[in-house]
This record gives structure tokens, sequence and C-alpha cells, in this order.
């Protein structure tokens, strides 16, 4: 009986461990080098040309500097609701900026594959965020 308790409690102790070093980062790439590697998928996946490329690259690298700025959870928890509603209001006044920028970038076939891609990614990720929203609260 002891012999069970022992190995059920190093079971327990491995578990949680290991739950906490599950979000490890991912490879920690430079802004430089994650515009790139977004700009290839793009141009693999929207076929853009040279000029499409150009312009686009700067839009890439604005977007994943602001992105890795970002406050974290544990920043926004401290912030009032005034303040990240303000927070909440620039992104979206960003995004939407992005969205009308790629438009006069893209033509209409190229943009609507980046929409289309843009929901599924959301979709994808919401899911994800709902799935770590139930383990969080059992």
């Amino acid at each position: 009986m002891k012999k069970i308790l022992s190995i059920l409690l190093v079971l327990g102790l491995v578990i949680t461990s290991t739950a906490q070093k599950r979000k490890e980062k991912k490879d920690q790439f430079t802004v430089e080098q994650r515009t790139e590697l977004t700009l290839k998928k793009m141009t693999l996946h929207l076929d853009l040309s040279k000029g499409q490329q150009n312009k686009i690259r700067p839009l890439i690298a604005e977007s994943i500097a602001k992105k890795k700025n970002r406050k974290s959870r544990e920043e926004m928890k401290k912030l009032t609701k005034d303040e990240r509603f303000q927070l909440k209001m620039n992104e979206l006044d960003a995004k939407i900026a992005l969205k009308n920028r790629m438009k006069n970038i893209l033509d209409n076939q190229q943009f609507e594959k980046y929409e289309k891609h843009l929901t599924r990614k959301h979709r994808r990720m919401s899911k994800r965020k709902m799935k770590i929203d139930k383990t969080k609260r059992a």
C-alpha cells in the first residue's frame, strides 16, 4: 500500500513539473529572421512578385516588432480597464491599417487567399486558447 502511494506521489510530482515546463519558447529568431520566414511563406502561399515582396517586407517587420513588445498577461492584469481598452483599440486600429495596406498591395485573388488564411489561423488560435482556458479551470 505504501509503495503504491509513494509511486503515485512521485508520478504526480513528475506530471506537475513537466506541465510547468510545457510552455517552452519556440526558437527565438530575430525580427529580421522572422520577417524573412513569414515573407517566404506568404510568397509561396500567395505567389507574390518581387515588387509585392519589397512592399510587404516592412509591414511584416513592423507587425512582428509590435508583437514582440506586447505586454504579458501579468502586465495586462495590472492595467486599469481604461488602459486595457485603449490597448485593445490601438491593436484593432493597427490591424485595420495593415488590412488596408495589404489590400492596396495584393490583387483581389491574392487578398482573398490572404483573408481566408487569416480566418483559419484565428479559428485555430481561438480553439487552442479555449483548450488552455479549460485546463486552467480544472
